[in-house]
């Protein structure tokens, strides 16, 4: 067996990865680096940098404070890099129905109970549960990735985001 050494990367040292095809076309697969796509990010966007079916995980570029977000279904937020605080509110009153898949943005706070917050590093994982409103903050530039279901906030740039080559 040969060493392997793993190079975890952040926003000020990545390196572009890349994909060995074997007799076949690019095209037919997807990759991307989440620190590249961050640093080309304005913060808050979720950009899909991974979909299978109507599942997708958004990158995200987080850096001051984010606008309010809520989803019907669970997500998922992992720090890849820096530390994000997520602040998490029960609202008053449902915010997203049911049947609608992905987050939404919020205008505004809303009302609601306070269920805390949760101050996430480098490989922490957070639950964003459904029926909640969320915030993050970031003091400085972090990235953070959120398994979800693609929705009205997931931006798609596959064409800018993929090899191709």
């Amino acid at each position: 067996m040969s060493d392997v050494k793993t190079v975890f990367g952040s926003l000020a040292n990545y390196q572009k990865g890349g994909v060995a095809i074997i007799d076949d076309d690019p095209k037919n697969y997807v990759f991307s680096n989440v620190f590249e796509v961050a640093t080309k990010s304005k913060p808050y966007e979720r950009v899909a940098v991974g979909k299978n079916f109507q599942y997708v995980i958004e990158c995200v570029r987080a850096e001051g404070t984010s606008p309010w977000f809520a989803c019907a279904h669970d997500e998922f937020a992992l720090v890849m890099d820096g530390k994000v605080e997520i602040r998490l509110l029960k609202p008053n009153e449902t915010l997203v129905p049911a049947e609608k898949e992905g987050a939404i943005r919020l205008a505004a706070e809303p009302k609601g109970k306070k269920m805390g917050r949760v101050v996430a590093g480098r490989g922490h994982m957070t639950l964003l549960p459904k029926g909640s409103a969320y915030q993050f903050h970031a003091d400085k530039a972090s990235v953070v990735t959120i398994q979800t279901i693609q929705g009205d906030v997931t931006i798609e740039r596959w064409a800018e985001i993929c090899q191709t080559k």
